[in-house]
Order: structure tokens, then sequence, then C-alpha cells
């Protein structure tokens, strides 16, 4: 089983709506098998796995596979966001905001309203 200092990353992963499938003993470590919805949340789970574990996170494998492929992940637009906030937060760089613009079909970039979904292409 997974040892007790990786719990955070079972709960990250069911917040995440991410279905650990199995876990195995395999050498030193571990194996962990999953199906998350997109590769942010398979990404978000990995690195959860190597903050908590520091060096000791090579002794965990990872087995993802990921149901949304189309996209990097699905995003609804809460209070204060803007596409460059949200292209910081998945693409690493505020500056990207018009790929994730051209990829909705958003005309105005200026103009995203809360609640509204939007697909953030894949990196």
């Amino acid at each position: 089983m997974i040892p007790d200092k990786y719990k955070p990353v079972l709960e990250l992963a069911n917040q995440l709506g991410t279905q650990i499938t199995k876990v195995t003993p395999e050498g030193n470590g571990f194996k962990v098998e999953a199906i998350a919805q997109t590769a942010y949340d398979r990404d978000c789970i990995i690195e959860k796995i190597k903050e908590i574990g520091g060096p000791e996170a090579a002794f965990i494998k990872t087995d993802f596979k990921v149901t949304i492929t189309d996209c990097y992940h699905i995003h609804e637009v809460a209070a204060g966001e803007t596409l460059s906030t949200i292209a910081k937060k998945y693409l690493g760089n505020a500056g990207k905001y018009m790929e994730i613009a051209k990829f909705n079909e958003i005309s105005n970039p200026d103009l995203i309203k809360v609640g509204q979904v939007i697909r953030i292409p894949n990196k």
C-alpha cells in the first residue's frame, strides 16, 4: 500500500476526480495506475508526488490513462480571472492567452464571463 506520507496525493486525486485503479509494490517502491480526466490533472498529481517524496519520488512509478485528449484541461472561468491569468496557470506564460482565445474561437479575449467553460490547448 502507499505510505501514509503520500495520503495527500490520494486526496488530490480524489478532488480532481482521478481514479486510482491499482497500487502495487515494484522494486524498492511502488507503482500507481490511474485514470485522469485531463493531462493537467495527471501533471498535478505527479507534481504532488515529487513535492512530497523528494528523492524518494524516484521509487514511485506512475501509469496514467487520460480520458480527455483533445485539450490539456477544461477550465470554468471564476470571478476576477482573465485569459492571461488562465494562460499563466496552465501554460506557464500569460502571453499565451491568444492561444487559448483561438482554440476556443473567442473573438475578443477581454470578454470572457464567469462560469464560461474554456478548453486549454495541449502544451
